[in-house]
Formats: C-alpha cells, sequence, structure tokens
C-alpha cells in the first residue's frame, strides 16, 4: 500500500504535471516543425536545387524484385539520406525555436527581478515629508481635537 500512495504524490505534484504539459505541448510543437520544414522549408530549397525533393534523395544497395505479374516481391534495400536531410533542418530549427524561447524567458525573469528589487528599495526608503495640505490637515484635526 505504500508503494501506491508514494505514486499518488508523485503523479499529483506540480513538477510532473508541468512536465506532462511540457511534453504534450513539445509533441504538438514537434509536428509544426515537421510541417513547417516538409511542407514549406524544403520544397523551397528543392526549387533552389532544380526541383529535387530531399525526401526522394536515396542511394539504393539493393533494387527492388519484381516478378513477371510487376508485384514486388523483394523490397529495395537503399540508404535514404535524403529524410536524414530534412531531419538535420528540423533538429536546427527546434533548436533555435528553444533557445529564442529561453533567452526570452531569461530576459523577462531579469527585468522582472529588478523591477522587484526596485519596489522592495522603494518599501525601505523613508516616507516623504508630508504636502502642504497633509500638514493643514493635520494641524486642523489636532486643533479640533483639542477643542473637545
Amino acid at each position: 500500500m505504500g508503494l501506491v500512495k508514494e505514486f499518488k504524490e508523485f503523479i499529483s505534484k506540480g513538477n510532473v504535471m508541468d512536465m506532462a504539459v511540457g511534453v504534450i505541448i513539445g509533441g504538438a510543437f514537434g509536428k509544426i516543425v515537421t510541417s513547417l520544414v516538409n511542407d514549406i522549408i524544403m520544397p523551397a530549397i528543392g526549387s533552389l536545387c532544380s526541383g529535387v525533393d530531399f525526401k526522394d534523395m536515396k542511394h539504393v544497395i539493393t533494387p527492388a524484385v519484381v516478378d513477371a505479374a510487376g508485384e514486388i516481391t523483394t523490397p529495395e534495400v537503399a540508404i535514404n539520406y535524403g529524410v536524414f536531410i530534412n531531419t538535420i533542418i528540423e533538429f536546427f530549427i527546434i533548436a533555435i525555436c528553444i533557445f529564442l524561447v529561453i533567452t526570452l524567458i531569461q530576459k523577462s525573469s531579469k527585468k522582472f527581478q529588478a523591477l522587484m528589487k526596485k519596489e522592495e528599495e522603494e518599501a525601505k526608503e523613508e516616507p516623504a515629508e508630508p504636502s502642504e495640505e497633509v500638514k493643514l490637515l493635520t494641524e486642523i484635526r489636532d486643533a479640533l481635537k483639542a477643542d473637545k
């Protein structure tokens, strides 16, 4: 029973929930980046390279064997280096995005900490000299108290 209780405590902690949300968002982000690479970037690069589709780039080690009916009896064995190129580009895009997000978080964190420090310093400062209106109102209040 102790193991089940420990597991429930582990699962209900905020860190695990945050990590789960991060994994889900990361998976969705990965799909977006994959689509960006495969559907936008690689076709543009392919058109610049005389219409080459990187997904189709491969080195065939053993060609497919086809029988008389046109059926593939043995599939080809190939090194799909075009898919590997796509994956490398995808990795760099994800790395750049993560770098930008972390940099933004660090900058905003520094600004927030500086703002909090400034507010703490202002709170520690002695109160400013009361205005003339406050002094006059204080005198009036004191005079009214003295008359009673």
